[in-house]
């Protein structure tokens, strides 16, 4: 297999807890800005909906892992009108949210707050699983595929979806150009364990592949205050500890140093459907 770097803020253990999910508030304003950005790309939540309808059986029993804020719950209640939906997550807080959203949007949503390394789904009770953007948080994916596996039936599909490791590189360099990182661009990618070089040969450890479908995503940063705005929520960076997750200071201070200009970044997004062995 690809030796795969696990070093990465996204895989330790105190970070997931504490300041990357704690509250709602880091991911809510990095999707903000990314979704901003965003110039070319389809959508992923429409096109893990649109793999789902074309895998699945009707009315599925479903289940979200790492559901984060629950914006694919929503679009797979909305499409598919599942059976049972299950909103699953290790974080209370972004549960908290998922429930809300479900509640106001009129969706029967089931959440769940649990560690995906332990399931706490009945062997075979599972028609789709989907784990989007958040198998690159766990240090051995394959062990959680293999929990996924554990609950497909024996014609359920699993959806996993993951970014290139070289995501956002561009920023990396801009970042390293300031001074304010000059390692930047030989920090870990924050997508070290599980991206989509190595996607798909971990995923077959347990699971047979039967589709591989990736779509180049570019996005367009208005100028340094939007790019401040997605920075701030980065755990990759070594930043000065007064600029650290300070959108408007970090913005001030990039300004002294470089040019105040659109700034274009890519990522790679992956998606695989894949079957029990």
């Amino acid at each position: 297999m690809t030796p795969r770097m696990t070093d990465s803020p996204f895989t330790d253990p105190g970070l997931i807890a504490g300041s990357l999910y704690a509250t709602a508030d880091r991911l809510t304003q990095r999707t903000s800005a990314l979704h901003a950005a965003k110039i070319t790309g389809e959508d992923a939540t429409e096109t893990i909906a649109d793999l789902a309808a074309r895998y699945g059986p009707a009315e599925p029993v479903m289940c979200d892992i790492g559901c984060g804020r629950g914006t694919t719950t929503l679009r797979l209640a909305s499409r598919l009108a599942p059976a049972r939906l299950i909103a699953l997550d290790r974080s209370p807080a972004l549960l908290t949210v998922v429930a809300d959203r479900a509640g106001r949007a009129r969706h029967p949503v089931e959440t769940v707050c649990a560690d995906y390394h332990h399931l706490p789904l009945l062997p075979a009770s599972i028609d789709t699983a989907i784990a989007a953007f958040c198998l690159y948080h766990a240090l051995h994916p394959e062990k959680v595929i293999a929990e996924i596996a554990r609950c497909l039936t024996p014609t359920g599909h699993a959806i996993l979806v993951t970014k290139s490791a070289d995501s956002y590189h561009e920023i990396d360099q801009v970042i390293a150009v300031s001074g304010l990182d000059p390692k930047a661009t030989s920090r870990p990618s924050l997508y070290a364990s599980f991206h989509g070089d190595v996607a798909t040969e971990i995923t077959a450890t347990t699971l047979h592949v039967e589709h591989v479908l990736r779509q180049r995503h570019v996005f367009r940063f208005s100028g340094l205050d939007h790019l401040a705005a997605y920075l701030a929520t980065s755990p990759k960076y070594k930043l000065p500890e007064h600029l650290t997750g300070k959108a408007a200071e970090l913005a001030t201070e990039l300004r002294h140093r470089i040019p105040d200009e659109p700034i274009t970044a890519t990522s790679t997004i992956t998606y695989l459907v894949a079957v029990r062995l």
